[in-house]
Parts: structure tokens; C-alpha cells; sequence
């Protein structure tokens, strides 16, 4: 990469917050909060006071309004990825946000969380590190254990739930889901932490992690009466249970539909699928269906068979806070070997990043990207972050996470390394 890019800061300490920015956020958050008449509960909590760690679950920006809630009237640091700095470095680092870049081993990262216990601030982290996909837990850091020893206080955990449904990552648009449920609760005093071994503490982390948006709305019976509430969802159901064809689902309305053989389901005001056809094959469950997804490319992995192909695409670089920087066009694969994108620039340079399977657990991607970009994978080093656009219709970026996820673990698996459910 260019050296002449000026490079976002990430040695700099994180800020306490503003004390004249402290009101501003919970005022910020009322509305929401009272919209969806978000309902907290907290156990063992009452005793305990910053510094501690406060691992959430994620799921949409709600996530951020419940936690001023939760921690309220006490001050904290925020983990949050580089393009939520974009034109507003200042703001965020004086609310008391830490810059990181998605999916990369970080030790600035870890220092900047130490010094902000050492503040004695509340450690906010997101340990999915990325919106669910389809409102259930992601893989989790094997990492995360080692923190709590190193941080050595208190690890509390919040646990949202409705934020998905209400706002699901494959369509941003509010459905007013109400009353949305949040608990936050002390998992670990400080001598637990000490007595406790990593693995013991990474299980219990793992275990408190487990949750189902969907099934939350249904067992609640919630109403969505969103009539678009199904468009979208063919960004996360890509393949067609019926026919076997990828990529050429489709949703409008509340329905969604196989543009291959024509099969279509109704996402109902529960978000439950029902077939058109009672003899047609597929899924009720929206979780369900992505899992059997994840399945097919764990075989397609096995097989030695997985591949993205060449597809062609353009790059937009992040090497700081500022803007996006056009690298222009070039190709993209995904395959056995891991991530290859080679592109060049309009001034003819030439960039090239390749992340190898065992150097990425999981990755980043966005659908329609801040609304005019289309669906991209986003690639990151320590010092950028590419954000890959490819330009043609076969393709899932939605594929791609899962494959990194199972190439990761397939290849912990050929090396004899021990996998640990829920965490890489």
C-alpha cells in the first residue's frame, strides 16, 4: 500500500468522555429507548462499579442506545470499527470511542482497553465484532478469555434482544418492534477472573452469548406489520432449498421467492416462512435456513471444491478517519487458499492484499453499503481497511463470510488444532 496515505492514529489513549457530551448521549438515546419501551434487567450488578468489562451482544445501533442505558451515570470507552469515524474523528474520540480495524490481531487495542480500566471507565466491547447476520451469535475470539485475565476486573455481560428483528442487518429499516428485552448481568467478579483458566472463562462467555432473535419474536408473539418486511432477506438466504441454485433468490413485499424454479414463501408477521406449496421443501426458521447454507459450503470446503471464481470489482481504501480513496478496479477470489485482490489505481499504480485462511476467523461485509455502494467485503490490515464492491450478479458476499468461517476452522481441523465450539 501507498506510504503517503496518512494513517488513522490508533496509538493515541482513549478519552474519558466530555463531561458536556455525557448528557448529550443519553438524550440522544431517550428516544429510541421509549419507542421500543426497552425493558432492562439487571443481576449482580448491585454492588459493582467501573472499571469492568462489558461484553454486548450486536445486532444493529440500538445496541449502543441500551448501553448508555445500562452503564448510565457511569462513563465508558467504546470499541468501534474505522468507518464509524469517518468525518467525525473528534466527536467519537471525545464520546470515548477506540478505533479498530475488524478482524485483525490488535495489541493496540488491547493496550488502549487497559489504560481505560486503568482510567477506571467502563471497557465496552463488541466481541461478534460485526452486526449478526441473521440475529443469532457469532463466533466468538478465542481471545476474549485472555482479556479478562489481563484486564483483571470485573466481566459483565449485556444481552439485547429485538434489535435484529426490528432492524435486521439485510434491511435497515425500522419495524417498531415493541417491547425490546436487554439484561445485564455481573459474570465474573475479579477473583473469579483470577481463579478461573482461560478456557473456563471463554465457555461461560460463549454460553451467556447464546441467542435467537427470531425465535424471541416468535415465542413473544410479536407482530411485525412492516409490509416490506421480507425485501432483503435474499441477501442472507442465497440458495434455494428446493432447486439447489444460488444466487438467484429474490424478495419483495413480504414474500420471497426462487427466480430459478419459482418457489415462494411467505415471511409472515412473526418473520416464519410458509411455503406457497405445503409439498414445498424449505425452512420456517430463518436461522435455520442459513445454517443449512453454512452446511452446503462446509461440504463444498471438504470437497477442496470451494470457489468464488474471479470476479471483477472496484476497491475503496480507508487508511484513515478522513474519506475513501478510490483504488480502482481489479479482480477478487475467494477460495481454499484464502482472500486475492489485485486492482489498479486511476494514477496506473498497482495493490494487491491476499489474507490467508488461517490469518482471518471471520470477516466483515456490508449490503448496500451506506446505501449507494452495493454489497462488499471488507479486507483489513493493521494500517487500511479495503472495502471490495464485486461488479457481478452471481456472487453473495453472504457466502463468502460463511466460507471464511468454515475454511478457518476446516484448516485448524487438517492441522490437528483443537476446535472449541463457538470460538476460533
Amino acid at each position: 500500500m501507498n506510504d503517503s496515505f496518512e494513517r488513522y492514529d490508533m496509538t493515541e489513549p482513549p478519552r474519558h468522555t466530555k463531561w458536556y457530551l455525557r448528557p448529550l448521549l443519553r438524550i440522544l438515546s431517550l428516544p429510541d429507548l421509549l419507542i421500543h419501551r426497552n425493558r432492562l434487567t439487571k443481576a449482580g450488578m448491585e454492588n459493582i462499579k467501573p472499571p469492568y468489562l462489558l461484553l454486548c451482544n450486536h445486532n444493529a445501533f440500538m445496541d449502543f442506545k441500551v448501553a448508555v442505558k445500562a452503564i448510565s451515570p457511569y462513563c465508558a470507552n467504546y470499541v468501534v470499527a474505522i468507518d464509524g469515524f469517518i468525518g467525525r474523528e473528534k466527536l467519537l474520540r471525545d464520546i470515548g470511542c477506540i478505533c479498530t480495524r475488524k478482524f485483525t490481531s490488535d495489541i493496540t487495542l488491547v493496550r488502549n482497553l487497559a489504560q481505560t480500566v486503568k482510567n477506571g471507565d467502563v471497557a465496552i466491547m463488541y466481541p461478534e465484532a460485526r452486526y449478526s447476520l441473521c440475529g443469532t451469535t457469532a463466533v466468538l475470539p478465542e481471545s476474549i478469555g485472555k482479556l479478562a485475565k489481563l484486564l483483571k476486573v470485573p466481566v459483565v455481560t449485556l444481552m439485547c434482544h429485538g434489535h435484529h428483528v426490528n432492524s435486521p442487518f439485510w434491511n435497515l429499516r425500522d419495524r417498531r418492534v415493541a417491547p425490546t428485552e436487554a439484561e445485564m448481568e455481573l459474570l465474573l467478579t475479579p477473583g473469579q477472573v483470577a481463579e478461573k483458566s482461560v478456557e473456563e472463562i471463554n465457555r461461560l462467555i460463549v454460553d451467556k452469548f447464546q441467542y435467537d432473535d427470531y425465535q424471541w419474536l416468535y415465542d413473544r408473539k410479536i407482530s411485525i406489520k412492516y409490509k416490506k418486511r421480507a425485501e432483503g432477506l435474499h441477501k442472507i438466504l442465497y440458495k434455494c432449498p428446493v432447486c439447489g441454485t444460488e444466487f438467484k433468490m429474490g424478495s419483495k413485499g413480504t414474500e420471497l421467492f426462487c427466480n430459478s424454479c419459482g418457489s415462494r414463501w411467505l415471511v409472515n408477521e412473526y418473520m416464519r416462512l410458509i411455503p406457497e406449496s405445503p409439498a414445498q421443501k424449505g425452512f420456517e426458521h430463518v436461522p435455520d435456513w442459513y445454517e443449512w447454507e453454512r452446511a452446503e459450503v462446509r461440504k463444498e470446503i471438504e470437497a477442496g471444491t470451494y470457489s468464488s471464481g474471479t470476479l471483477r470489482m472496484h476497491v475503496k481504501s480507508l487508511p484513515n478517519a478522513k474519506k475513501f480513496i478510490d483504488l480502482g478496479k481489479g479482480t477478487l477470489v475467494h477460495d481454499m487458499d484464502g482472500f486475492r485482490a489485485k486492482c489498479t489505481a486511476p494514477d496506473g499504480t498497482e495493490y494487491e492484499m491476499h489474507k490467508s485462511v488461517p490469518s482471518l476467523y471471520s470477516c466483515h461485509i456490508e449490503y448496500e453499503y451506506l446505501g449507494k455502494y452495493g454489497d462488499c467485503v471488507d479486507l483489513n490490515t493493521l494500517t487500511d481497511t479495503w472495502y471490495v464492491f464485486p461488479d457481478e450478479e452471481d456472487f453473495a458476499v453472504t457466502k463468502m463470510a460463511l466460507a471464511t468461517e468454515e475454511l478457518y476452522f476446516y484448516d485448524k481441523k487438517e492441522k490437528g488444532r483443537e476446535i472449541k465450539p463457538g470460538l476460533a
